[in-house]
């Protein structure tokens, strides 16, 4: 069955009521398009937990700082659409940015404590942009269920906080990172990678999986994991940050870990900023 098209706010909202009159309920992934393998598999598990499955493609302006990649980062809209066809995605809603930021718009949402460390610390303004329009788009959808992927972390764990302070009865889902065979972490951003810098980016993966290994085998200082992970990534990756924190609230353990762990990081490769993480506890 084709998928539905949908470009303004209240029609989407309309489509998504009658979803619900109707007694089918409504799963909800949120993207920026370039759809990958790990966006088509969180799609078919959405399928699995509702009736119906909206997914929205939306660039987010808010979210780019003045020297980041708005307007390079990959639009292939025609593809995209075809692949959500393929894994039986009921409508595709992408909506303009005027529709979704008018003229005079000035209302946003903070988290306080979460926006300004790890990524946020390097990319002021992201995390405000990511909330306001992920609020905005629960509020037209109103999800049963929402899925993110956990390679944005620090991304998927603010959105849940806001989903539980802001009451909206949501039930965000963090689905596992999806990796390619050789443990890259799928991003739209890999496109831009250059052939040799493709083959360098698993790296990452590696060394985090050095610092798990460490972990593992008894290691709980925070401060020499985090050593471990610099010592373990090769030049010409410039490192922003690796960073050992608490899962459940993301704050900085003491330098011995007592809770379960998770190593979160962001790197340069070229010109591209690259980020992963890796729950340090898990199997």
């Amino acid at each position: 069955m084709p998928i539905k098209t949908i470009i303004a706010p209240e029609e989407v909202r309309q489509t998504c009521l009658e979803w619900r009159i109707n007694r089918s309920n409504v799963a909800f992934v949120p993207t920026m398009g370039a759809l990958h393998d790990g966006h088509l598999q969180l799609v078919k598990e959405a399928k699995e937990l509702a009736q119906k499955v909206v997914v929205s493609i939306f660039v987010n302006p808010l979210q780019f700082g003045p020297q980041e990649d708005f307007a390079t980062y990959p639009r292939m809209l025609q593809i995209d659409r075809e692949k959500l066809e393929s894994v039986g995605a009921d409508a595709l809603f992408v909506p303009n940015a005027a529709d979704m930021y008018p003229d005079g718009y000035q209302t946003y949402i903070y988290n306080n404590a979460l926006a300004d460390i790890l990524c946020g610390r390097f990319r002021p303004g992201h995390f405000q942009g990511v909330l306001t329009i992920v609020a905005k788009l629960f509020h037209l959808v109103q999800p049963d269920v929402a899925l993110f992927g956990k390679k944005d972390y620090q991304q998927f764990k603010m959105i849940s906080k806001m989903n539980a302070d802001l009451m909206f009865g949501i039930n965000v889902r963090g689905i596992p990172t999806f990796r390619e065979s050789d443990g890259l972490a799928m991003s739209s951003r890999n496109l831009r990678l250059s052939p040799e810098e493709r083959q360098m980016a698993p790296s990452i993966y590696h060394a985090m999986q050095a610092v798990k290994a460490a972990y593992r085998a008894g290691e709980t200082s925070r401060t020499r994991l985090e050593k471990l992970f610099a010592a373990e990534l090769p030049p010409p990756f410039r490192l922003e940050y690796a960073e050992v924190r608490n899962q459940d609230d993301l704050l900085a353990p003491d330098d011995r870990i007592e809770k379960p762990a998770v190593i979160l990081i962001a790197a340069h490769l070229g010109s591209v900023r690259l980020i992963d993480n890796l729950e340090l506890s898990e199997p």
